[in-house]
């Protein structure tokens, strides 16, 4: 992990430490979750929401074997190449 050095004015590092402090959480702790949020990085809790749709989407799929599609898709974008 990375050690930085930054500047930010008092009034604002003093709502910082209120803040980190009312969650129970480290001036670090916070200021890493403020920057994933402006970032646009997913929560894990987001990443577990996404997950679960995922698993939702696929649950009446039933069972298949990943090689034997991509072997098919393949030779059939083979066949049209040799098309063309």
């Amino acid at each position: 992990m990375a050690k930085v050095l930054i500047s930010l004015p008092e009034e604002l590092l003093e709502r910082i430490d209120r803040e980190a402090q009312a969650h129970g959480s480290s001036r670090s702790r916070f200021l890493q979750e403020a920057a994933r949020r402006q970032l646009g990085c997913p929560t894990a809790e987001r990443l577990d929401a996404a997950l679960e749709r995922g698993r939702d989407a696929l649950a009446d799929a039933g069972a298949f074997e990943s090689a034997e599609l991509i072997r098919t898709q393949r030779l059939a974008h083979d066949a049209d190449d040799r098309r063309r």
